[in-house]
Order: C-alpha cells, then structure tokens, then sequence
C-alpha cells in the first residue's frame, strides 16, 4: 500500500461480533455509514454469536451490512469467521457496542501507510458519556482506567480488539483469535509483535463505549481478567503472585491523583465519584485475586 490515503486499499472491510445487542449495534452501524472513508470502498460483517433477539430489523435498517453466524461461542470466533469472509485488503475491527469516529476508518488507513507502519494498528478508546455534563461515578472511573490502549500497545505489545485494523495478509499470517478461555486480544497481539509486527498507536482511530452501567459489571469484568491472568499460560507463582496482589490494592493512590487531574474527565463530579469507583473496585480485585490464589474455582468466570 501506497503512502497516499487516498491510493490506498480498495477494499476495507470492518468486522463487528455481535451478541444480544441490536440497539447498540444499530448505533455502531450508524456511525459506520457516516465514516469519511468510501462507503464503496467499505465492507460491513456483522457476525452474531447465537443470539436470541431478532436481528431482522438490523437486516431491514441495513442492507449494504454482511450478516453471518458463528455458533462457536466468544467474540475470537466471531471476529475469525469474519476476517475469513472478508474481501478487503484490509481488516478493521470494532465492537457491536462502540461507535466509531467519522474518521475512524480514515485513520486507520493512514496508520497503515505511515512510515514505519508494521501492518497492524489500534487506536484511542473513550468512554461515551451520557451526559457530559453530568458523569455518573462509573462513566468517571472508566474514562480514565477502563480503555488505556496507548499503554497496552507500547507497554503490553497488543491492541483491544475493539479498536483494531490489520492487513489482511498480516492476520493470516499470525493465525486465528483465540478463544473464550483466554483473552484473545493481548494473546493475538503479543503473537503478532513476536513475529516483526507489533501495533502501532494511532490517536486520532478514535471509538466510543459505553461504560459499564453497574459496578457489578465491572466486578464481572475483573473476574474474568484475573481468572486468565492465573490460569493461563503466563501464571505467575505463588509468591509473585501475592505480592501483586498487595500492589494492585496500593496502586490506588497514585491511580487517584492520576484520576483527579486527567483530561479525559470534564469537572469534579465525575472525578470524585470516579475517586470512590477506584477505591472499591482495587479491593475488590485484591479480594478476587487472593481468593484465586487459594484456589478457588475460576473456570465458570470466563463468559462471553
């Protein structure tokens, strides 16, 4: 591919997994229609994973939209029979309850053809707050911790796979996305950098995601982080494993001043609330983490 954004794939294809959320998903393929970049040079797949609410009026909403099933259940598999189906050149790939950008695809494409480009890029994750002026604790907590690509991409050598675009020789050439016992973003992504092409941090690739609506999903979130993190094939021992605990419970402090003077959250509501929501949620995860050192069951965790 050419340096010219313009000169650039005649084809890109953007691959959406989705499961029992046709609202959101009908936002996400809304802002998909309003992207910068071509619509005739955009391919749209929605893949469902075995959902039980109707998806004939995302079908009828929709028409330019490729809808396909996997019945293999988790979002990897999803995101796999899309890639395979795919006729671009290039691969996007956004999540059924984010919107995108109107330059979301326009960036990535121009992160592709930048100088130095590796064939693989992620961009910038911000929470879409309902009401700007008002955060709720969540919404403040989360715009800050909830989505901190930039540091996954140049400390943990991966991108979420929710804000992610590929070439699509790369991603056949790296293999499959796991899974849903493990998580298959920092694994595709760690995969990839092994073999010469690591992501590359594109700030302007820019979704939105919801927070999450209940501090009970937050808890389910971290369950199954923690539950991969032990059982997967980088454990940590014992030992090493209590003393992060013990760092994860104290790393609340700095995180709070990070939190109260971060740009990414407008005025005092939300940061003080978002302050309370980090507390808890840090003893929290220390909880679940010395209660999987224990050995305590986590299997069950592991959920779509």
């Amino acid at each position: 591919m050419t340096a010219s954004m313009e000169d650039g794939p005649a084809l890109v294809s953007v691959v959406i997994p989705h499961f029992n959320q046709v609202t959101a998903a009908a936002r996400c393929l809304e802002s998909l229609r309003a992207q910068s970049w071509p619509a005739e040079r955009t391919e749209i797949i929605l893949v469902d994973n075995g959902s039980v609410q109707d998806l004939a009026p995302l079908r009828a909403a929709f028409p330019e939209v490729t809808f396909l099933i996997e019945r293999e259940a988790g979002p990897g598999p999803a995101r796999n029979l899309g890639a395979r189906s795919a006729r671009g050149s290039l691969l996007a790939f956004i999540d059924a309850d984010c919107r995108a950008h109107p330059d979301w695809l326009r960036q990535a494409v121009a992160g592709l053809a930048a100088p130095g480009a590796t064939g693989v890029v992620g961009g910038d994750v911000r929470i879409d707050f309902g009401d700007p002026a008002r955060p709720t604790a969540l919404e403040g907590y989360e715009a800050v911790f909830a989505f901190r690509q930039r540091e996954y991409i140049e400390k943990m050598r991966f991108s979420g796979t929710g804000n992610l675009a590929v070439m699509a020789d790369v991603w056949a050439k790296i293999g499959l996305f796991g899974g849903i016992g493990i998580a298959e973003d920092r694994d595709w992504g760690q995969r990839a950098a092994i073999a010469g092409h690591p992501a590359r941090y594109v700030p302007g690739m820019i979704v939105y995601h919801p927070a999450r609506a209940a501090f009970a999903d937050l808890e389910s979130k971290w369950r199954r982080h923690i539950a991969h993190d032990r059982a997967g094939p980088r454990g940590r021992s014992r030992l090493r494993w209590l003393a992060l605990t013990g760092a994860t419970l104290l790393s609340a402090i700095p995180h709070g001043v990070r939190l109260l003077v971060s740009p990414r959250l407008p005025g005092w509501r939300g940061r003080m609330g978002g302050l309370a929501v980090l507390f808890r949620i840090r003893a929290f995860r220390a909880l679940e983490m010395l209660r999987v050192a224990g050995g305590a069951d986590t299997s069950g965790d592991w959920s779509r």
